[in-house]
């Protein structure tokens, strides 16, 4: 601007700016505003709920079962249970010395079943909650679920975990069976064990069911390529933990001994039973009854213990029992080794839930 140019002119007072568009309310235009409605609950899934109503069911299974069976034997279930409030208390400490070794027992086997060093204290406590699973579901599948969390929660992987399971079972039946066969050998009651053998027309169908069901499981192997892995894998990984368990003579001792002394403890409870009930059957065929039941009819999956309750009382009377006496020592024998330690078993299964130990 040059300096002899004139200022530019002023506003006039009288006029004034023009004024902005009114800009529209948000309340003016948002719609009728409604209630705010209450916190949305979610709906259970239907899996969940559908899980609960199964795990009650198989809870509710044994009882449901033995109530089955009491009704349809009142005669001998009310002798059976007149005699054992009658049973001399004197045995009483015994048979719940042998319940309690039974679990040392298991935890050594457990130790002796994979290389890692578990803590004892909390290895004991977790084969003590895993009697109360067992209630829950059949075939001992409830105790390796617990020991799979605990040994997770230790550190050990799944597969070495997995591999630990099935060593587990298999030096357990394979020691049961050993203890079996020499006490068949120096016993001379193994005799009266054939007549509880079933005919051979029976044997015939269980074969070939057996085998049929090995036969599915290998063509499925062979066939499904992506399930065929991870099993090969379990299986290399198991071998692998077999041959270092068996390079440490502490392991071995644990893994074998347990497995051998499981079966005979729980034997001295079921003899201690016995003995305060009068049951007129010596100690080494109560034994071999035992072990002979537990054999026979472990394998079939039923909660609670039932298939071999039934077989042991059939057993007992085979060996020369009453069945009113044989029923009172097996409801006896059950109410020390899992009734009995059920509640406390179930809280110690909660409290190490809670404390993340599983």
């Amino acid at each position: 601007m040059s300096p002899l140019s004139p200022p530019p002119p002023s506003p006039s007072p009288s006029a004034s700016p023009s004024p902005a568009p009114a800009l529209p309310s948000p309340l003016s235009a948002s719609p009728a505003l409604t209630p705010c409605p209450g916190p949305v609950v979610p709906a259970r899934p239907a899996s969940l709920t559908g899980a609960r109503s199964v795990r009650l069911a198989l809870c509710l299974a044994p009882l449901l079962l033995a109530g089955g069976w009491a009704t349809a034997n009142r005669p001998v279930v009310y002798e059976g249970a007149r005699r054992l409030a009658a049973a001399d208390p004197a045995w009483l400490p015994a048979g719940i010395g042998f319940t309690c070794l039974s679990w040392v027992a298991a935890s050594c086997v457990r130790q002796g079943a994979v290389p890692d060093r578990l803590p004892a204290r909390l290895l004991l406590a977790s084969q003590f909650a895993a009697g109360a699973a067992n209630h829950a579901l059949p075939g001992g599948l409830g105790a390796h679920a617990v020991t799979l969390r605990f040994l997770r929660a230790q550190g050990v992987p799944p597969a070495r975990a997995a591999a630990s399971i099935g060593l587990y079972s298999l030096a357990k039946s394979g020691a049961k069976t050993l203890v079996l066969l020499v006490f068949l050998a120096v016993s001379p009651a193994w005799r009266r064990l054939g007549e509880l053998v079933p005919d051979g027309r029976l044997l015939l169908p269980f074969a070939a069911v057996a085998g049929g069901v090995a036969a599915v499981a290998g063509a499925v192997l062979a066939v499904v390529r992506p399930l065929r892995r991870p099993v090969t894998g379990l299986v290399r990984a198991a071998l692998a933990d077999v041959r270092e368990v068996h390079t440490r003579p502490c392991r071995v001792c644990a893994l074998w001994g347990g497995a051998v002394a499981m079966p005979l403890v729980q034997a001295g409870t079921l003899v201690c039973v016995g003995d305060s009930l009068g049951l007129g059957v010596p100690w080494e065929q109560v034994v071999l009854a035992h072990l002979a039941a537990g054999t026979a009819v472990g394998a079939v999956p039923a909660p609670g213990g039932l298939a071999v309750d039934a077989a042991l009382v059939w057993t007992l009377v085979t060996f020369g029992a009453t069945p009113a006496v044989a029923t009172a020592t097996v409801i006896g024998y059950r109410v020390l080794t899992d009734w009995l330690p059920l509640l406390p078993g179930a809280l110690v299964l909660s409290a190490l839930i809670r404390t993340k130990v599983l």
